[in-house]
């Protein structure tokens, strides 16, 4: 059992090179389907596992088996493993909680904040314009979704560039892009190594915007110029928008201009070989975990005396 629950430990390790592999050879829309529920489902294995070793080595103990109504405590076959193990978990546990909440603090203030300020300025439609001396631009979900847009932003872009940047972030609030950062944020708390996929997933939600607002411009060159001239004219400004709110700004806009600029012929191929092996991972993960859980449970139904061992 206890060799079952380190895969769901071990396994996410592999996710950031995998992720990064699948975003450069799947469409950006679907490789932000495929890394968001991959992501999801390591976190969740990882801590269904961590959970699982907490309440073994709990119950290995007399008191806790006790108010577990056992009629012994539990018995596994590594002993000496078995205690430390649960010990690091229940710290990693109590870890992984303790930033989860003050992330979800901070960013539920921020976004109230940044609602706040939107609808207190009267807006044209889906967008409404901040004044403000640091240049940002943003989607911001809640009911209506808003664009929201300084005015110095404005200043930084023609006429053209900012209806370009309008398109990329209209494309994030009409894809809920937000629900897939908000994933990735979840994530990233439950496992050290999803912090790196939760980089790429935001990659890959930058680039789907980047595709779907050059299919409704149709011109690349002009979203890659908008994208290149907000992110200079916002570089040096840092932004109080929670990180769910998606913006054309963030990410590595280098790559996001190069792969606009590209032509047909040299993009990479779609391949679904490394998509494969990240789902595989994922699989094995799952599986590893719950197969840990099953025969965990099966344990304490043999120390309530349920079942014959």
């Amino acid at each position: 059992m206890t060799a079952l629950l380190l895969l769901p430990l071990i396994l996410p390790f592999l996710a950031p090179t995998l992720a990064r592999r699948t975003l450069d050879r799947l469409a950006p829309a679907t490789a932000l389907w495929v890394l968001t529920v991959s992501a999801l489902a390591l976190a969740g294995a990882c801590v269904a596992a961590l959970g699982a070793l907490v309440l073994t080595g709990l119950l290995k103990l007399p008191a806790f088996a006790a108010l577990g109504e056992l009629v012994h405590p539990l018995r596994t076959t590594s002993d000496y493993f078995v205690l430390p193990a649960a010990m690091a978990a229940t710290g990693a546990l109590t870890l992984s909680v303790w930033t989860l909440a003050r992330s979800a603090f901070r960013q539920t203030r921020a976004f109230r904040t940044a609602r706040t300020q939107a609808d207190r300025r009267p807006a044209a439609g889906d967008l409404c314009v901040i004044e403000s001396p640091d240049p940002d631009a943003y989607a911001l979900p809640g009911r209506p979704h808003r664009i929201v847009v300084t005015t110095a932003m404005l200043r930084s872009l023609g006429p053209a560039e900012r209806e370009a940047l309008f398109a990329h972030e209209r494309a994030h609030n009409r894809a809920g892009h937000h629900y897939f950062l908000a994933a990735a944020e979840l994530a990233a708390h439950c496992h050290p190594a999803l912090r790196a996929t939760r980089a790429t997933i935001r990659f890959a939600a930058e680039r789907a915007a980047d595709e779907a607002a050059a299919e409704v411009t149709g011109d690349r060159r002009l979203i890659a110029t908008a994208i290149a001239r907000a992110a200079l004219a916002g570089n040096a400004s840092p932004s109080n928008r929670p990180d769910f709110a998606p913006a054309a700004t963030t990410g590595p806009v280098p790559q996001r201009v190069a792969a606009l600029l590209a032509p047909a012929r040299t993009r990479p191929r779609t391949t679904r070989r490394t998509a494969f092996l990240l789902v595989a991972c994922t699989v094995l993960s799952v599986a590893a975990g719950a197969a840990g859980v099953v025969d965990f449970h099966h344990k304490i139904e043999v120390a309530q005396g349920e079942e014959a061992p």
